[in-house]
This record gives C-alpha cells, sequence and structure tokens, in this order.
C-alpha cells in the first residue's frame, strides 16, 4: 500500500444508492450520508497524523570532521507533513471515502518525503551539502500498519450508513 491515498469504498452499494437518492430528490439524506462517512474516516485522518506527528527519526550518530551547523529550513518535518493528510468524500463517480497526503500543501522539497519516511529510511544531504549524505531510521509502514489497524472499523460504518439510507428509502 503506497503512502498518499486510501480508500473505503462500497462502489456498487453506494452508487446504487445515490442514483436512489437523486431520483427522490432526497438532498438532506444525501448530504447525510457524506457527513457520515466523512466521521467514519476522520479517526484514521487523526491517528495518521498523530502518528507521523510522534514518529521516532534516529541517526546513526556522527562520523568524523567538523560538526553541527543550522539547519537550511526552520519548518518542522512531521508537523509540515502531518498537516497535509487530508479527508474527501465522493458520493458520484467513484464513490466513498479517501485519506490521503496533499501533496500540493509539501514543500516541493517534501513532496515524496511521506512515501521515504514509510520506506524506514531516510538518505538525506547533511545540511544541504551534497557531497556529504546521512542516513536516518524510523518505524518502517508507518502509514500501512495505521491505516490496517482502522479498516475494518471504518468498512463496518461505511456499510451501516449504507443499509440506515437504504432503510430510509424504502
Amino acid at each position: 500500500m503506497a503512502v498518499g491515498s486510501v480508500r473505503i469504498l462500497g462502489t456498487g452499494q453506494l452508487l446504487e444508492l445515490q442514483r436512489k437518492l437523486r431520483a427522490a430528490g432526497h438532498e438532506n439524506i444525501r448530504s447525510s450520508m457524506q457527513r457520515r462517512i466523512r466521521r467514519a474516516a476522520e479517526p484514521l485522518r487523526n491517528d495518521l497524523q498523530d502518528t507521523m506527528r510522534g514518529l521516532s527519526i534516529q541517526s546513526a550518530g556522527r562520523g568524523s570532521g567538523r560538526r553541527g551547523g543550522t539547519s537550511p529550513t526552520t519548518r518542522p518535518l512531521r508537523e509540515t507533513i502531518a498537516s497535509a493528510i487530508r479527508i474527501s468524500v465522493r458520493t458520484s463517480g467513484s464513490p466513498g471515502a479517501r485519506v490521503w497526503v496533499d501533496k500540493g500543501l509539501l514543500p516541493r522539497d517534501l513532496k515524496s518525503m511521506p512515501q521515504t519516511i514509510n520506506t524506514g529510511r531516510i538518505r538525506h544531504p547533511v545540511y544541504g551539502n551534497r557531497r556529504r549524505w546521512a542516513t536516518q531510521t524510523t518505524t518502517p509502514l508507518w502509514w500501512d500498519k495505521t491505516v490496517r489497524r482502522h479498516t475494518a472499523r471504518m468498512e463496518s460504518e461505511v456499510a451501516r450508513v449504507v443499509d440506515d439510507v437504504r432503510r430510509r428509502l424504502e
């Protein structure tokens, strides 16, 4: 599973319900369904953000030579990535909830960082010096493990929403 997008779909059921809702003109039921599906995805988004904020990144230590220096950036890495995790809910086309990393909110040099961190190994130049590189490690598959913990709960909640809406339409 790649970092960046998680989809919870009940595509056939949701498409069928959307057609019925549009035909019946029940806008309030449709907006209620969207809101409930979003609520089902919020704990996953919050847990992904908390996991990213608390992710431990270790260094192998320093070698010989000059040490220290100021960081070339002032932004906090984990907070920047955590704040780019979003939810979107679609009820047409390919309906469902999607939790994803909005790369448009990340600085240009961090666009691939969520995937890199998910591998468990971060290799980068030392203080921007491209002749000297450092490797740092972190918990591999942080995104995948967090998503796996929430998948069953989200799928059952979406199924419950679909059943409730179907009952209200009948």
